[in-house]
């Protein structure tokens, strides 16, 4: 399922506009990014949490020449299910 057709679903569901809906999804995706740049879960109870973790420094492999790279270390989003989401698939 791509993003239009989650605000199809959603619309359908709900009875909200397409537009009203897109603007609600678009604001709670923007939300929770910009809590999380700022180092704050969102937790979203049955369904998960999004958090923020550091990667550490480490060395790789340049697949094309098999020469040895330093990979810097960096900061990546995490999603992590809750327990009735992993329920569901299981």
């Amino acid at each position: 399922m791509n993003k239009a057709q989650l605000v199809d679903h959603l619309a359908a569901e709900t009875g909200v506009s397409k537009a009203d809906t897109e603007r609600i999804l678009n604001a709670a995706i923007e939300t929770i990014k910009k809590s999380v740049r700022k180092s704050e879960d969102v937790t979203l109870v049955g369904f998960g949490t999004f958090t923020r973790t550091k990667r550490k420094a480490r060395k790789g492999r340049n697949p094309q020449t098999g020469e040895e790279i330093k990979i810097s270390s960096s900061v990546v989003p995490k999603f992590r299910p809750g327990k009735p989401f992993r329920d569901l698939l299981n």
